[in-house]
C-alpha cells in the first residue's frame, strides 16, 4: 500500500513539474515571434562575378568582356556608428515584422560598392566614332575582341574629381558604383530556434536561431563613370533589379538584442545605367554577387 501511494505521489509530482516547465517555456518572451518588429544595422564584404558591360551612345557602342571588379571595404571604422558618416562604408539596414512565429517580411537597403579593377586588360568588341575634336577620338575604330589595357593614360580607381582636366589621350574607362551599388529590397524569411541543440536552458537570456530568406528589389546606384575623356558623371539612378537568397545565424541576448551573421547571394541585372550627362549615353551589365554580413539589431513589440 505504501509503495503504491509513493508511486502515485511521484507520478503526480512529475506531471506537475512537466506542466510547470511547459508553461514556463510558453511564457518566455522568446517563445513566440508573431507580432514582433525588428531593426538592424551592419556591414558587409562583397564579391562579384566577371561581367560583360555594354557602353552605348550617339557615336559609340562597345562591350567590355569579362570585366573584373571588387568591393571597397573600410574595415573596422567608427563611421559605421557615426550618424554623419554611416552611409560611407559598405552597410546594411533592415527592418521587418513577424507575420507568424517562424516567418517575417522585411525591407532593407544593402549598400554595396562595386569598383572596376583598373589594373586589367579586357577584350573590347564594338565601335567608337567620336568627333575628331573630342579627346576620346583617340580610341576611334572597330574593335573585335581587341585587348585594351584599362590602366593606361592616367586611369585610376575612383576616377577624377568633377572639373579635372584629363590628359591627352584620356583614360579609356574608369567605372564604379561606390555610393553605392544600392540594392533596395524586400525579403520573406524563416526563423527557427535551435537553442535546444546547444542545451541552452533559458532562451530569454541567450537564444540561437537559424534564418533563411528570399529577396527581390531594385538597384539604385550612384555610378561614377569617366568614359572616353567625357566629363565624370556621378548621380543616383534606378538602373535595374536584383534577386537574392540568404542564410544566417542569429544570437539574441536578453530578449531584445541580437547579433546576426549572414551569407547572401544573388543576381543583379542593370540595363539602364547612366554614364555621362547626356541621356544618350548608357551602360548595361548583369552579374552574380556574394555578401558576407554582420549586423546588430533589436527585436520588440509595440
Amino acid at each position: 500500500m505504501k509503495t503504491n501511494f509513493l508511486l502515485f505521489f511521484l507520478l503526480c509530482f512529475s506531471i506537475n513539474t512537466f506542466a510547470q516547465e511547459q508553461i514556463a517555456v510558453q511564457d518566455k518572451y522568446t517563445a513566440h515571434n508573431k507580432g514582433k518588429f525588428f531593426i538592424s544595422w551592419g556591414g558587409n564584404r562583397d564579391s562579384y562575378t566577371k561581367s560583360d558591360v555594354n557602353f552605348r551612345g550617339k557615336d559609340y557602342n562597345f562591350t567590355v568582356d569579362n570585366m573584373a571588379a571588387h568591393d571597397k571595404p573600410k574595415g573596422w571604422h567608427l563611421d559605421y556608428v557615426n550618424p554623419a558618416n554611416m552611409t560611407i562604408p559598405q552597410t546594411n539596414f533592415r527592418m521587418g515584422y513577424f507575420i507568424s512565429d517562424h516567418y517575417s517580411v522585411s525591407i532593407g537597403w544593402d549598400h554595396m560598392k562595386y569598383v572596376m579593377s583598373q589594373n586589367q586588360t579586357a577584350n573590347v568588341t564594338g565601335y567608337i566614332d567620336l568627333p575628331a575634336d573630342q579627346a576620346g577620338s583617340y580610341y576611334n575604330g572597330v574593335y573585335n575582341n581587341t585587348p585594351v589595357d584599362m590602366s593606361l593614360h592616367g586611369a585610376q580607381e575612383g576616377g577624377y574629381d568633377k572639373g579635372t582636366i584629363q590628359g591627352n589621350p584620356p583614360a579609356f574607362l574608369m567605372y564604379e558604383h561606390t555610393d553605392g551599388l544600392n540594392y533596395i529590397n524586400t525579403e520573406v524569411s524563416r526563423h527557427d530556434d535551435i537553442s535546444k541543440w546547444f542545451g541552452l536552458p533559458n532562451t530569454d537570456k541567450v537564444q540561437i536561431n537559424l534564418t533563411e530568406g528570399l529577396g527581390i528589389g531594385v538597384l539604385y546606384p550612384k555610378t561614377n563613370t569617366t568614359l572616353l575623356g567625357k566629363e565624370r558623371h556621378d548621380d543616383f539612378h534606378i538602373s535595374g533589379y536584383g534577386l537574392s537568397a540568404k542564410a544566417g545565424i542569429n544570437f539574441t541576448f536578453f530578449k531584445y538584442f541580437y547579433i546576426q551573421g549572414e551569407l547572401k547571394g544573388g543576381y543583379i541585372n542593370m540595363q539602364d545605367i547612366r554614364t555621362t550627362t547626356s541621356n544618350d549615353d548608357k551602360a548595361s551589365q548583369n552579374f552574380f554577387f556574394l555578401q558576407r554580413i554582420i549586423a546588430v539589431g533589436g527585436i520588440f513589440r509595440i
